[in-house]
């Protein structure tokens, strides 16, 4: 029901959130997320059509939100990115159910409708976490230098960072 697009808007959102005004880059966006930074760029000019998220170029840049997280809802979020469609009308076209919907497109669009009201409800700031609780996403990921003579596998995430 949520797009792969849709997921990917939310992560990017949430990792922007979560540096609370600082800018980010497209690769700090990628690699926290986890989206292709191809199809990430395509997705923030999405969010910044949307107006959602505003550009800075240039050395400090990146991307920030327009708007506080407590304010910013994931219904807009989806919105800017994919829009959601409710079902109106027989989708199939059949004349007989002309201006009422079928059991099963009442059940669909009911179901919609729910997560609709879900996202229209929730704000990003509801997706940062609280304290004690796990942290959004994944957990921030240090860059290293190996410095000479010093010998780490780069995939062993359970050995400590020299």
């Amino acid at each position: 029901m949520i797009s792969q697009t849709v997921e990917y808007a939310l992560r990017a959102v949430v990792t922007i959130a979560q540096h609370d005004g600082q800018p980010c880059t497209a690769r700090q966006i990628s690699a926290a997320t986890e989206v292709p930074a191809p199809y990430l760029s395509k997705l923030m000019q999405g969010l910044v059509r949307g107006g959602l998220v505003r550009s800075r170029r240039g050395l400090h840049g990146g991307f920030v939100l327009t708007r506080d997280p407590q304010q910013l809802t994931l219904w807009e979020v989806v919105d800017a990115v994919e829009p959601f469609q409710r079902i109106h009308a027989c989708p199939l076209g059949i004349q007989s159910h002309a201006g009422t919907l079928c059991p099963l497109h009442r059940s669909l669009d009911n179901v919609m409708a729910t997560v609709e009201k879900l996202f229209r409800e929730m704000t990003v700031a509801d997706m940062l976490g609280k304290p004690g609780s796990v942290s959004p996403l994944c957990e921030a990921r240090k860059l290293i230098s190996l410095s000479p003579g010093t010998r780490r596998d780069p995939t062993d995430r359970t050995s400590p960072i020299p």
